[in-house]
Formats: C-alpha cells, structure tokens, sequence
C-alpha cells in the first residue's frame, strides 16, 4: 500500500483527460496537488473545485513544457513554493496520426520532445528528492509501446522509450525504496483522439477513472507495468507468439486510414 495524505503528487498535463482522472483521484486520497498544463482557466478550475471538495492544497503551473528551460523552471518554482515532490506523474504527451511524411517535421520532432525529452527531463531532476522521501514516479506509456505502430511510427516508438526506460528505473531504484510504474492504456474517452478521429484508435474506449484505477493498484503493489484492459494485455502479449513482421503488418491493416478520418492530434491525456 501508498498512503497518499499529506504527500505532494506532481501531474503534467493534469487539465483534463486521464490527468484529471488522477487530480481527483489523488485529492481523495488527501495528496496535496502540482497540477501542470497549457490551458490555465481549466487547471484553475479544477483546482478550486479539489480544494473546496477534498481540502487539499492545489497549485497550479501553466505552460508549454516543451519551451527549452521549461522542465527546470517547472521543478524551481515548484521548490520555491516550499513543496517537495512524493510522486511524479509523467502524463502530458501528444500523438500525430497520418503517413510518415505527410505528418509535418516539426510535429514529428515535438512528439519525441514531449513524449521522451521532457519526461526524462523531470524524472532526472526530480528522482532525487522522490528517493528521499520514498515516493514513486508513474510514466504514462501506451498499449502502442508493445509494437510498432505504421501511421504512428513516432508516437509507437516514443512510447515503447518509455516502457522501456521505467522498467529499467525501477528495477535500479527498487531497491532504494522507489517506485516507478509504466501505465500502458489503450484506447481511453479522453481529448486524445478528438482532432485524429477514430483512425488513430481501435476497440473500445476506456473510462479514463477505469485506468487510474489500474494505475494506482499497480502502483500500491510495486509494479514495473500495468496495462489496463483483459483485452489490451492479451494484445499486448501478441508480438511474444508471432514475427515481429507479422505483428507490425496486421498492425499496419488496423491503422490504414478510414474516410475523412486522418489527422493530427495534439491534445492532453
């Protein structure tokens, strides 16, 4: 078990989506709340509604973290708040859907640069004062990070970084009292998919409390990974049993554009 009262809960992109999700979830649990995203009257919003409800303090960090200097001005105005991060939730990231070269360059590079670049960027500089207070660090990955994914070539091989670097976190500082989770959703109701339409996700959508749930069960049993859904860990068990030409070909069928379905999406978990 995690016991959450009084403990200070960093979340990036924490507006709306699964962010939000964990927002409300960890202010029930009586954690204190960073709440960081790029729409400032959402993240004000939010905050007064967990204030008023569960008593907790919320602060709130307004910005675009992929602004270089942007991770580290984060984390020195979080300190000069006087707060110290328990828990880090690594959940702002952004997806383009479409052909490799028909996605423009510079959103190709800024998925990297969100998905990879900044959520080292904060583990690096927060994990020290997580590992003396005992806290963990949970990253937000996807079902997309157990093969590759055609049509979201960078967004795929983003997110299997980032399973693969939680899992190497956590067992390097397990041992050392932190826990570190890689939360592998599938297809979630969130803004995720509002500008890509249905071609960038297939089955059912989850709620997105349902993965928090999941998340946070993982988490109070020290799990290196969760993936949320019967159905999205038998798929993402798939490439085990089969070619990895076989799985990113089937793969590729699935991702083919539908009518009036192609597009980017840019939009908080």
């Amino acid at each position: 078990m995690y016991d959450y009262q009084g403990k200070t809960v960093l979340v990036t992109g924490g507006s709306m989506g699964i962010g939000e999700a964990f927002a409300r979830a960890y202010a029930r649990r009586g954690a204190d709340l960073v709440l960081v995203a790029r729409d400032a009257d959402r993240l004000a919003t939010l905050a007064a509604e967990l204030r008023a409800a569960h008593g907790v303090r919320v602060d709130t960090m307004p910005g675009d973290l992929t602004v270089p200097g942007a991770a580290r001005a984060l984390v020195e105005a979080v300190h000069a708040l006087g707060r110290r991060v328990d828990v880090l939730v690594n959940n702002a990231g952004f997806a383009a859907h479409g052909e490799f070269t028909a996605v423009p360059v510079e959103l190709q590079l800024g998925q990297v640069d969100l998905n990879v670049r900044v959520l080292v960027e904060l583990t690096h500089l927060l994990l020290p004062e997580i590992e003396a207070r005992r806290g963990g660090i949970l990253q937000i990955a996807s079902t997309a990070a157990f093969q590759p994914i055609p049509r979201m070539a960078v967004y795929g091989a983003s997110k299997a970084f980032v399973l693969s670097f939680s899992e190497a976190l956590w067992a390097e500082y397990r041992p050392r009292g932190v826990r570190v989770l890689a939360v592998c959703p599938g297809a979630t109701d969130t803004p995720f998919f509002a500008r890509a339409g249905e071609a960038a996700a297939f089955g059912k959508k989850a709620r997105p409390e349902a993965v928090v749930r999941a998340a946070l069960t993982a988490f109070a049993a020290n799990r290196s990974y969760v993936v949320h859904g019967a159905g999205n860990y038998f798929t993402s068990l798939l490439s085990r049993f089969f070619t990895r030409e076989f799985s990113v070909s089937m793969t590729e069928r699935v991702m083919r554009p539908r009518p009036l379905a192609a597009g980017i999406v840019d939009a908080p978990r």
